[in-house]
């Protein structure tokens, strides 16, 4: 029996083999699929015969698949324009979770949304990340499902500081009043008001401002415009703001809309770091900054490398939603393959590290991509010409062994 089970321990080896190489070449446009290799290992009999020179006297007993290794190489990334698919590149897996609850691990990053919104996996699975309050990550909690649905909506925010970056011209001719700035702020319901800056020079390097708004914007507002606040810049003979007095903070009254009262800083930095200056130049205003924003809904969205997934919504402002996390593995062959291109972690990987992309050892996250199959059909094919050669030879094997017992009955009878 002997010279049976031999070659068949190769058939059935081979058999395994042509089961895989069929199942790499299965899998070859399967995104974040990784190629496997069987590993095979002989066997001998346990025997205890020696020959004459005391060399023991062992037969080889076939062969058997020691082990299947997954090759985790990164597969060519492929650009789809699909703002949810996200593919890594370099070390590291997406975190998921399955309608069961159960968190796996993947390198596929075909995700799409479901009807609430989140992201996730063809099969169904949620993907898992950082959450997003007000645009601030939030590394610190616990991974949750990731929104990006465009029911995603933003409330407003009132504004409280401004920024002006400024010039004034020094050559200006004292009493002139006629240079202005002007600010886009937002009150508590989102309503954009505009505030005017107004400069006069009242003497060398010394200029007075007023801030004002529009009377129709503010409750019980005369005339054309209200003044909201007031000051007066004092600048060096080089140009630099060295003081400012008679400062009143930026307070606009209740607005016709119904906001709250807004009290705002700014508008010029701080004596160390100052926005405006005073130099032989044209009368400029560089450019104007304000921290509010209007309500808004979510319009389209972006993933970066660091996994920050950054929606724009309609209001024009652009908000962190959250940020994808990624794992990272000490022994990747240590994984197991559930099917669903997920993995989950044995005590041969190691516990998964969980964080951020680029940390860690762990790769960037590419939006708008996906990690195509690492799988070579050039050399699928070479490997299943050798499986199918060796599956004949072993079947040649035992035809040979057939014919060799048939003679040997004929013999005997």
């Amino acid at each position: 029996m002997g010279s049976f089970s031999t070659p068949l321990s190769g058939l059935m080896a081979a058999q395994d083999q042509l089961q895989t190489v069929s199942n790499n070449l299965a899998n070859m446009n399967t995104d974040g699929y990784k190629d496997q290799n069987l590993t095979f290992s002989d066997i001998f009999a346990e025997t205890g015969a020696t020959n004459g020179a005391g060399d023991p006297m062992q037969t080889g007993a076939g062969v058997a698949v020691s082990s299947t290794a997954s090759n985790f190489t990164e597969g060519n990334l492929n650009a789809t324009g699909t703002a949810s698919n996200m593919a890594i590149s370099g070390n590291g897996f997406f975190v998921t979770q399955s309608v069961s609850g159960m968190i796996n691990f993947t390198r596929s990053g075909d995700f799409t949304t479901n009807n609430a919104g989140q992201l996730t996996s063809p099969n169904g699975d949620l993907l898992l990340g950082y959450p997003a309050t007000d645009g601030i990550v939030d590394t610190s909690g616990s991974l949750t499902a990731l929104q990006v649905g465009t029911g995603v909506a933003i409330p407003a925010v009132a504004s409280t500081n401004i920024g002006v970056t400024a010039n004034l011209d020094s050559d200006t001719a004292i009493g002139d009043s006629s240079i202005s700035s002007t600010v886009t702020v937002y009150d508590s319901l989102g309503s954009a008001h505009t505030l005017a800056i107004n400069y006069t020079k009242t003497a060398a390097n010394t200029w007075d401002y007023s801030v004002s708004i529009p009377s129709n914007d503010v409750t019980g507002g005369t005339g054309v415009n209200t003044t909201v606040g007031s000051g007066t810049l004092n600048f060096s003979d080089a140009g630099v703001l060295t003081s400012t007095t008679n400062v009143v903070p930026i307070t606009v009254p209740a607005l016709s809309d119904g906001a709250s009262p807004m009290t705002i800083t700014g508008p010029f930095g701080t004596i160390a770091k100052p926005t405006i200056t005073q130099t032989a130049s044209a009368n400029a205003t560089s450019a104007t900054t304000t921290n509010g924003f209007a309500g808004g809904t979510l319009s389209t969205y972006a993933v970066q490398p660091d996994g920050t997934i950054e929606g724009t919504f309609s209001s024009g402002k652009t908000l962190a939603l959250g940020q994808v996390a990624l794992a990272s593995f000490a022994n990747t062959q240590g994984l197991s393959d559930i099917g669903n291109n997920n993995y989950l972690p044995t005590a041969a990987s190691g516990s998964p590290v969980i964080g951020l992309a680029g940390t860690g050892g762990r790769g960037t996250v590419v939006g708008g991509s996906v990690e195509e199959s690492n799988v070579d059909i050039a050399t699928e094919f070479a490997k299943l010409i050798v499986a199918q050669q060796a599956y004949s030879a072993n079947a040649k094997s035992i035809t040979t062994f057939n014919q060799v017992s048939q003679a040997t009955l004929q013999m005997l009878s």
